[in-house]
């Protein structure tokens, strides 16, 4: 089996503005980077239309609905200051969370050894009950209710390395022994949440990081709170919010992360999914800002999915 990457190019198509940071820019240059000689055995897949069901197990129908009727026929609607759609926005946030849907049933199936969804918007702060912070969906939320209540898995494990805490994705399932959440983010930082002692029903593990921390920090918050916890809770899938507007370069925060902590922390999570989840793990994109420091990292991401 090999690594499956699920992208769509509708997800180039949601424009929030020319000087807004999350630009199509981002996807091409994720794409562009994923195209050379060492990525020649990954699978492509193109994620096709969302069916609202999957959506709908992470927000109600009402909100799907609301969402998609706000998207305007030209120029752009704003839903708050910092998410903005455009008409092409609609079709982009169905294609971005089938692509995890697709995802989860290739990596659960056997069809596939694992996968990275090249996908925008981004999830990570959709809430269920509305959207923010450049998000729509909640893409990582809807592929963790797929694999439970389609594929059956009783433990589905979220680790978001985003620079910024998952607020939605802790508020979708703080009250749910199912899921593990983990999370390290710069604090203080957008938007406020993921506090140490946030622990929702003790499947919560927030480490929020210092601005100027860097590799020596990250690492250590992965290796003496976030991996054991992730040891104890053996989970039968794990899923990641591949953010990586932690990098040093990263006009939005001041976390100082390198290519190479990336590489690390993939390869950190791939053991844990050989052991406990049959090699099952799931990675979509969600932040990052600076474009050669966006392409870098996620192609460190990549390759350790590829050699895993």
């Amino acid at each position: 089996m090999s690594t499956l990457l699920v992208t769509h190019e509708a997800c180039l198509r949601h424009d929030p503005g020319a000087y807004h940071p999350e630009s199509p820019a981002r996807l091409k240059a994720v794409l562009d980077s994923l195209s050379g000689a060492p990525f020649a055995g990954l699978q492509h897949r193109q994620a096709p239309k969302a069916d609202l069901a999957d959506i709908a197990r992470a927000h109600p129908r009402a909100l799907i609905d609301a969402v998609l009727a706000a998207v305007p026929k030209s120029g752009h609607a704003a839903i708050d200051a910092d998410t903005v759609l455009s008409p092409g926005s609609g079709e982009a946030a169905l294609r971005a969370a089938s692509a995890i849907v697709t995802a989860v049933d290739a990596v659960v199936e056997g069809t596939a050894s694992n996968a990275f969804c090249a996908v925008r918007p981004p999830g990570h702060h959709a809430e269920p009950q509305h959207p923010m912070g450049f998000c729509l969906f909640n893409n990582v939320a809807v592929g963790a209710e797929r694999a439970r209540k389609v594929h059956k898995l009783a433990r589905v494990a979220i680790v978001d390395f985003d620079v910024h805490h998952g607020n939605g994705t802790q508020a979708a399932f703080e009250s749910d022994a199912g899921v593990f959440f983990a999370s390290t983010h710069q604090s203080p930082l957008y938007p406020g949440t993921g506090a140490r002692g946030e622990r929702g029903v003790g499947n919560v593990f927030n480490v929020p990081l210092s601005p100027m921390s860097g590799s020596n920090e990250f690492r250590a918050a992965m290796s003496d709170i976030i991996l054991p916890a992730l040891d104890a809770f053996r989970p039968e899938l794990i899923l990641v919010s591949a953010g990586f507007d932690a990098h040093r370069a990263d006009p939005l925060a001041q976390l100082q992360l390198e290519e190479a902590d990336y590489a690390w922390v993939t390869e950190r999570l791939l053991e844990r999914a050989a052991k406990y989840a049959k090699g099952r793990l799931v990675s979509t994109l969600e932040g990052g800002y600076d474009l050669e420091a966006l392409a870098g990292s996620a192609a460190a991401h990549v390759a350790a999915l590829v050699a895993a």
